[in-house]
């Protein structure tokens, strides 16, 4: 989710740091820092806001040095301020470390620290790392060897990168399990990391880029690398052929087709640090004022949200009144405030917003304020006015998302949606002790299950292809997958501009029947869950009518078989995660359709990001 950029050669480190993190701006951010290293100390500049905000100090506060590393924070420990920005450096202010990722673990590591003496100056998680290499460094280690001590003691995904005035003219840079890349790039004489390549284009196209549990070690004339249990390897050195805006993308041709695919990441960072591996709960370190005695009194919960936000709080209801049993509604949040809506006080009432900056979504939660409701707010921009107007909040971690149609942030609501489920049942003794670690288990797998699904593109594509002239489609759902449904016509929609309907499948019979003939593509969510009888009915009623059926199905379906023109497979799960899995091979067919017909796939017309405006 930040970014990463290091420099150690003849050059001047500062001009070469900013450039990288100029180039890094697309990934989103909320303050930035610099490190450099400037006559056996650390020079460090750091504040919240643009970058803007950073040149301004760092040009009042020009620093000569070769050794440098800089960093932009998307936040997730910690508010956005100068206080909680990167670099964090020890107690003597001779070492730095910069991070991207979440330490899981880091509460327990810094107890002891805070007992030795370390005095820790901001509410990160990262701040642990370097205090940790404090203490190791002082053993008179080497700043690889002391890294070597500290890494594996690191629980989550972390992306990490060292300077120490102790060993100075080096930096040391990880990557554990799978927190955002880190890669090193090659120079004459200098060398480079970064978290992505637009950050080093501009001086090397020859990288090597970390694996998961790798160490590398960077000074001016070599790189070497070793893994993080200490043995040493070799990595291939690649050229990188793609241009600068390519980079950004990572080679993929879109935006929107490389956030559709980072979503096994973005669950991965949404679930990180939010169970506690002794008891079992689920926890969200953001809340503040939803206690447990509040929670086992909660008599209704009301959800405002738009658009996709809208579909996703529509599966939380699905899900929170299964597992924790309190009566849910959710609103439109553009017609809340008009139409007179009754509050109880102390009700709680739940945004959930990818930007916290939507119009309608912040005028219902003022509304809903002003009758005395108590606000929380899932949001995915950290100190956006959405998380600020809250009395709590749940951040999604899902990383930024440039591309205006919404699809890691999606899948990042429905996973803390499902979390908040399980926290409200736990608190409110409505599910038992092993179904709540089932539930769990199933969630943590869900990685591993989207990337599965991923591996399906080229079927999808093919499907895309064959019916991308289509003028209409009709996506059917049931139970809670009817607002999968919803959200694969959106999809199609806002990318594709064809006209298409999602509805629950049992509503066909009240109207929309009529539509279906030879020339209507019918998309069916039929997963084999508690209403997969019922949806295959269904999808018999389309086939009496001629209409041209693709099923989404779970692969080890073979009734299913024969009974549609196309079937895209998906894994089986726990079925309050199917629409997590469901909803990837719908995204994928309205980018490759829209694709097809030659639209701006990243910036669909008409639309934007945030609507700030009603």
């Amino acid at each position: 989710m930040c970014g990463i950029v290091g420099y150690v050669g003849p050059r001047e480190a500062l001009p070469l740091l900013m450039g990288g993190l100029r180039r890094l701006e697309y990934r989103g951010y909320d303050s930035a820092g610099v490190a450099v290293q400037q006559n056996g100390a650390l020079e460090v500049m750091r504040a919240e806001g643009k970058l803007d905000n950073l040149a301004a100090i760092v040009s009042a506060h020009p620093t000569a040095g070769h050794t440098g590393i800089g960093h932009t924070r998307w936040a997730t420990h910690g508010r956005p301020s100068e206080q909680n920005a990167h670099p964090h450096v020890d107690c003597g202010g001779v070492t730095a470390v910069i991070h991207n990722g979440i330490i899981e673990n880091f509460e327990a590591l810094k107890a002891p620290l805070v007992a030795k003496g370390h005095r820790f100056s901001s509410e990160t998680d990262t701040e642990v790392a370097v205090h940790m290499l404090e203490d190791e460094l002082t053993k008179g280690r080497s700043l690889e060897d002391a890294a070597l001590a500290v890494l594996p003691r690191l629980e989550g995904a972390a992306a990490l990168a060292f300077i120490s005035s102790r060993d100075p003219g080096k930096i040391v840079a990880a990557r554990i399990s799978n927190a955002g890349g880190v890669l090193v790039g090659y120079g004459e004489g200098e060398n480079f990391i970064a978290s992505d390549a637009p950050a080093l284009l501009e001086h090397t196209r020859k990288v090597s880029f970390l694996d998961h549990g790798e160490i590398a070690i960077v000074t001016k004339d070599a790189v070497s690398f070793r893994r993080i249990s200490g043995e040493k390897l070799e990595k291939k050195v690649e050229t990188i052929t793609w241009d600068p805006i390519a980079a950004a993308k990572s080679g993929y041709k879109h935006f929107l087709l490389k956030e559709i695919h980072e979503q096994p990441r973005a669950i991965s960072d949404t679930l990180l640090g939010r169970v506690e591996r002794a008891t079992g709960r689920v926890v969200f370190d953001d809340l503040v004022k939803l206690d447990d005695a509040y929670v086992r009194a909660l008599p209704r919960i009301t959800f405002v949200a738009c658009g996709t936000a809208s579909y996703a709080a529509l599966v939380g209801k699905y899900i929170v009144e299964r597992l924790a049993r309190v009566p849910c509604d959710v609103e439109i949040a553009s017609e809340y405030r008009y139409r007179q809506p009754v509050v109880s006080p102390g009700q709680l009432v739940v945004a959930v917003t990818q930007s916290g900056e939507t119009a309608d979504t912040l005028a219902a939660m003022e509304e809903a304020k002003r009758q005395g409701a108590r606000l929380l707010s899932f949001v995915n921009v950290v100190g956006s006015q959405a998380s600020r107007e809250a009395d709590d909040v749940i951040y999604l971690h899902a990383g930024p998302e440039i591309s205006v149609a919404s699809t890691k942030a999606y899948a990042a609501m429905l996973v803390d949606l499902y979390l908040f489920a399980i926290f409200l049942a736990q608190r409110r003794g409505t599910i038992d002790q092993e179904r709540s670690r089932k539930l769990l288990a199933e969630a943590f797998h869900l990685p591993t299950l989207v990337d599965a699904v991923l591996q399906e593109e080229g079927k999808v594509q093919a499907i895309a292809n064959r019916y991308h002239l289509a003028r209409n489609f009709l996506f059917l759902g049931r139970g809670v997958n009817y607002p999968t449904a919803l959200e694969g016509a959106l999809k199609l929609k806002e990318l594709s501009y064809i006209h298409a309907e999602g509805t629950a499948a049992a509503e066909m019979k009240h109207g929309t029947n009529a539509l279906i003939d030879e020339d209507l593509p019918v998309v069916a969510i039929a997963l084999k869950d508690s209403v997969y009888k019922k949806m295959r009915s269904n999808m018999e009623e389309v086939r009496a009518r001629a209409g041209v059926l693709i099923a989404v199905a779970n692969d080890d379906d073979d009734e299913i078989t024969g009974k549609a023109e196309e079937i895209i497979r998906i894994p089986k799960t726990e079925e309050l995660l199917e629409p997590v899995l469901a909803v990837v091979p719908l995204q994928l067919l309205a980018y490759h359709i829209a694709d097809r017909r030659g639209n701006d796939v990243d910036q669909p017309r008409n639309l934007a990001k945030a609507v700030t405006v009603e």
